[in-house]
Protein backbone atom coordinates (compact mmCIF):
# COMPACT_ATOMS: atom_id res chain seq x y z
CA UNK A 1 0.00 0.00 0.00
CA UNK A 2 1.39 3.33 -0.41
CA UNK A 3 1.30 6.42 1.87
CA UNK A 4 -1.82 8.40 1.92
CA UNK A 5 1.01 11.67 1.05
CA UNK A 6 0.98 10.26 -2.27
CA UNK A 7 -2.83 10.28 -2.64
CA UNK A 8 -4.59 13.17 -4.41
CA UNK A 9 -8.17 14.28 -4.69
CA UNK A 10 -9.67 12.28 -1.85
CA UNK A 11 -9.70 12.27 1.70
CA UNK A 12 -11.43 9.36 2.13
CA UNK A 13 -13.86 6.69 0.78
CA UNK A 14 -16.37 4.36 2.08
CA UNK A 15 -16.23 2.07 -1.43
CA UNK A 16 -14.22 -0.62 -0.95
CA UNK A 17 -13.44 -1.22 -4.54
CA UNK A 18 -12.11 2.61 -4.49
CA UNK A 19 -8.78 2.87 -5.94
CA UNK A 20 -6.62 5.99 -4.88
CA UNK A 21 -4.85 8.24 -7.58
CA UNK A 22 -1.43 8.43 -6.98
CA UNK A 23 0.66 11.50 -7.52
CA UNK A 24 3.29 10.74 -10.01
CA UNK A 25 6.72 11.69 -9.29
CA UNK A 26 8.44 11.29 -13.08
CA UNK A 27 12.34 13.01 -13.26
CA UNK A 28 12.49 14.17 -16.34
CA UNK A 29 14.71 12.81 -19.35
CA UNK A 30 18.30 13.16 -19.22
CA UNK A 31 19.31 16.39 -21.77
CA UNK A 32 22.44 15.94 -23.88
CA UNK A 33 25.77 17.36 -22.43
CA UNK A 34 25.70 20.42 -24.99
CA UNK A 35 21.88 21.44 -24.15
CA UNK A 36 22.63 21.50 -20.54
CA UNK A 37 23.73 25.04 -19.14
CA UNK A 38 25.42 24.41 -15.45
CA UNK A 39 26.71 27.02 -13.29
CA UNK A 40 29.38 26.69 -10.85
CA UNK A 41 28.78 28.18 -7.54
CA UNK A 42 30.63 28.96 -4.18
CA UNK A 43 28.99 28.53 -0.98
CA UNK A 44 30.52 29.11 2.41
CA UNK A 45 29.55 27.57 5.61
CA UNK A 46 30.16 28.15 9.26
CA UNK A 47 34.14 27.27 10.34
CA UNK A 48 35.32 28.41 7.17
CA UNK A 49 34.15 25.39 4.81
CA UNK A 50 33.37 25.76 1.26
CA UNK A 51 32.12 24.01 -1.34
CA UNK A 52 31.67 24.07 -4.91
CA UNK A 53 27.86 23.58 -6.01
CA UNK A 54 26.45 22.80 -9.32
CA UNK A 55 23.36 24.04 -10.34
CA UNK A 56 21.40 23.47 -13.45
CA UNK A 57 21.19 19.91 -14.39
CA UNK A 58 18.62 18.65 -15.82
CA UNK A 59 18.28 14.80 -15.92
CA UNK A 60 17.57 11.62 -13.53
CA UNK A 61 18.61 11.41 -10.09
CA UNK A 62 20.97 8.37 -11.56
CA UNK A 63 22.63 10.60 -14.04
CA UNK A 64 23.39 13.42 -11.37
CA UNK A 65 25.15 10.82 -9.08
CA UNK A 66 26.93 9.26 -12.15
CA UNK A 67 28.31 13.12 -12.97
CA UNK A 68 29.30 14.04 -9.09
CA UNK A 69 31.01 10.66 -9.04
CA UNK A 70 32.94 11.33 -11.32
CA UNK A 71 33.73 15.22 -9.84
CA UNK A 72 34.55 13.32 -6.38
CA UNK A 73 37.03 11.71 -8.02
CA UNK A 74 38.85 14.35 -10.26
CA UNK A 75 38.83 16.65 -6.88
CA UNK A 76 39.76 13.75 -4.82
CA UNK A 77 37.06 15.03 -2.24
CA UNK A 78 33.58 13.88 -1.21
CA UNK A 79 29.97 15.71 -2.11
CA UNK A 80 26.63 14.74 -2.61
CA UNK A 81 23.32 15.19 -4.68
CA UNK A 82 20.97 17.18 -3.35
CA UNK A 83 17.27 18.73 -4.52
CA UNK A 84 19.04 19.03 -7.90
CA UNK A 85 22.78 20.23 -7.34
CA UNK A 86 25.99 18.44 -7.13
CA UNK A 87 27.87 19.71 -4.38
CA UNK A 88 31.70 19.16 -3.71
CA UNK A 89 33.64 20.12 -0.55
CA UNK A 90 35.74 22.35 -1.19
CA UNK A 91 36.69 25.05 -3.66
CA UNK A 92 37.38 23.22 -7.03
CA UNK A 93 35.19 25.26 -9.30
CA UNK A 94 38.25 25.98 -11.89
CA UNK A 95 39.15 22.24 -11.84
CA UNK A 96 35.58 21.25 -12.59
CA UNK A 97 34.76 23.91 -15.26
CA UNK A 98 37.29 22.26 -17.06
CA UNK A 99 36.19 18.78 -16.50
CA UNK A 100 32.49 19.94 -17.52
CA UNK A 101 33.84 21.87 -20.75
CA UNK A 102 35.71 18.64 -21.68
CA UNK A 103 33.08 16.77 -21.57
CA UNK A 104 30.65 18.62 -23.74
CA UNK A 105 28.88 20.66 -20.81
CA UNK A 106 27.95 24.76 -21.40
CA UNK A 107 29.15 25.62 -18.24
CA UNK A 108 30.39 29.00 -16.50
CA UNK A 109 31.11 30.20 -13.20
CA UNK A 110 28.89 32.18 -10.90
CA UNK A 111 28.35 34.05 -8.26
CA UNK A 112 30.86 36.76 -6.96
Amino acid sequence: MSKSKDRINVVYSTNPNFVYEQEQNEEPETLPNPSQELKIWLERYKGDKKASVIKGFIGKSEDAEQLAKSLKSLCGCGGNVKDGDIIIQGDHRDKILQHLISKGYRAKKAGG
